[in-house]
């Protein structure tokens, strides 16, 4: 990868709200916009099945399963994601996100194919949301499996161990 994914924005180039989270970095211990803040200043912020599947979170998974079925998500994406296949039949889009988050999860980077499908199709932003996405879901679901809280109402665990 010889030149990065996310490039550095200039302070012109930097939205109102990018301008304050980027004075905000800056008048911290850091003194500028570096390292990882680089990427994060272009956009943060998205829920998916697929982290709480892949740490087998019950938690995530109570929660973020209706709100994937208020978004009209298809049940048989649903089902094949709990069972921790790969769903069929995927439009374009969501299958660009499938093996964005997919390369994620099993490796702690994102290979070049993926990234480029969905910076194609989502732009950078897009393929940042996803990418925090990932990471901060991660981090939710370790919290919550060692937390051993019961579910809201005492459901059931929705998932089954692979």
């Amino acid at each position: 990868m010889n030149q990065p994914r996310f490039p550095k924005l200039s302070p012109e180039q930097y939205s109102p709200e990018q301008r304050e989270v980027a004075a905000e970095i800056t008048a911290g211990p850091r003194g500028e916009v570096r390292g990882p803040f680089i990427a994060l200043i272009h956009n943060a912020g998205l829920a998916v099945l697929m982290t709480a599947r892949t740490w087998n979170c019950q938690h995530e998974w109570y929660m973020h399963e209706k709100l994937a079925r208020k978004a009209n998500l298809e049940d048989a994406i649903i089902q094949a994601l709990s069972e921790g296949r790969e769903p069929k039949n995927l439009s374009a889009e969501d299958a660009a996100v499938y093996a964005f988050c997919k390369d994620a999860h099993a490796t702690g980077r994102v290979g070049d194919a993926p990234f480029e499908a969905v910076k194609a199709k989502f732009g950078l932003d897009g393929a940042l949301d996803l990418l925090a996405l990932s990471g901060y879901y991660t981090l939710m679901a370790m919290v919550l499996n060692t937390a051993g809280m019961a579910l809201p109402d005492n459901a059931q665990p929705p998932l089954k161990q692979l």
